[in-house]
């Protein structure tokens, strides 16, 4: 059995599509996955990068392009309002949801993900909407206590540590593969593996 760390940061529309198709694209390979939260502008401050949303030429292109993409793999996508957004109270809430240590399993980055990217888009720091989720979500600890925050800013260094540079990317085997386009080369890789 394969074991997979999808590393994700909900702010990514790339990530969402990704985490939607990673079970197409594992199909019939034995496998485990790690949802390992990090902050997608803690990588890039690491590297001395913009996000794609943060250049103005590059931020229309993306939005074109995940529209289309959505639409090819069949996953449903509604940009909100405003994005970029800030992530840190849903990648917080998540990890709030597990004992520390452990990562937040496929249902709860589910939640996340689908909170932000399939809600008409409305706004995912809406004060009601944050509360309704944490509600549905029923955190184990205080998603804006020392300890989640520390938990977060962790995760993120030991991204940057492992090489890491963007969301999503999916590690296994010392590898990564970055990005929702990556998912057939992963695929073929692990097949080829056996």
């Amino acid at each position: 059995m394969k074991s997979l760390v999808f590393h994700y940061d909900v702010v990514s529309p790339y990530a969402w599509l990704a985490f939607e198709r990673l079970p197409q694209a594992m199909e019939g390979i034995s496998h485990a996955v790690a949802y390992r939260p990090v902050l997608f502008a803690g990588l890039l401050k690491a590297h001395g990068h913009k996000g794609p949303a943060e250049i103005p030429g590059k931020r229309e292109w993306t939005y074109r392009q995940v529209d289309w993409l959505a639409r090819q793999l069949g996953v449903p996508l509604q940009l909100p309002q405003p994005h970029p957004f800030n992530p840190l109270a849903l990648l917080r809430l998540g990890l709030a949801c597990v004992p520390a240590g452990q990562m937040p399993g496929r249902r709860i980055v589910e939640a996340l993900f689908r909170h932000a990217w399939c809600a008409d888009g409305a706004d995912p720091n809406d004060p009601h909407r944050l509360q309704a989720l944490q509600a549905d979500l029923e955190p184990l600890r205080d998603p804006q206590g020392d300890e989640v925050k520390a938990e977060l800013r962790a995760l993120t260094d030991q991204a940057v540590a492992r090489g890491l540079f963007g969301v999503p990317t999916v590690e296994v085997d010392g590898r990564l593969y970055w990005g929702v386009d990556a998912l057939p080369m992963l695929r073929e890789d692990l097949l080829a593996a056996g």
